[in-house]
């Protein structure tokens, strides 16, 4: 079975200025974990959840020891979780007007629609990706997801 009879051949994608959360929503809208990112007809890169998570990240303040006031304890008002959040809602806010050229992938594995769906599995595992744009003569045509290849294969008699 080949790429071609798998793929989806209607792409979502987005451009290197688009604001991160507008990808996000569209990623959200869309239901879909990763978009390659076009310019002028070109595939100059691919973005994800996890690119996105990796941002969100709040970073551990390391070398302090936490211990709950007494105050705390008493109402059981979680501080530190709310502290967490807002620093969560802060990075959110941050980066969302930020460009996806700042987080994207630019380096973007493909396979072509002639090669065999066992081959683009194995790239997929061997390059650590969930999706493949799918390019034809230096055209995107069309992009292969893991969830596309089990279910070509369970699809086999």
């Amino acid at each position: 079975m080949k790429v071609e009879e798998i793929m989806t051949t209607t792409v979502i994608t987005c451009a290197p200025a688009d604001a991160i959360q507008d990808v996000i929503k569209l990623m959200s809208e869309k239901n879909v974990s990763g978009i390659p990112v076009m310019d002028k007809g070109k595939l100059v890169g691919m973005v994800t959840e996890g690119d996105i998570l990796k941002l969100l990240a709040v970073p551990q303040k390391s070398g302090t020891l936490w211990l709950p006031s007494p105050l705390e304890v008493i109402l059981e008002i979680p501080f530190r979780e709310l502290m967490q959040i807002r620093d969560l809602q802060n990075a959110y806010t941050d980066l969302g007007h930020k460009p996806v050229k700042d987080v994207m992938h630019k380096e973007v594995w493909t396979t072509t629609p002639e090669t065999d769906i066992e081959d683009a599995a194995a790239e997929m595992v061997r390059r650590k990706v969930n999706r493949l744009p799918v390019v034809k003569a230096g055209q995107l045509v069309g992009i292969v997801t893991r969830d596309d290849i089990i279910h070509g294969l369970g699809g086999r008699k």
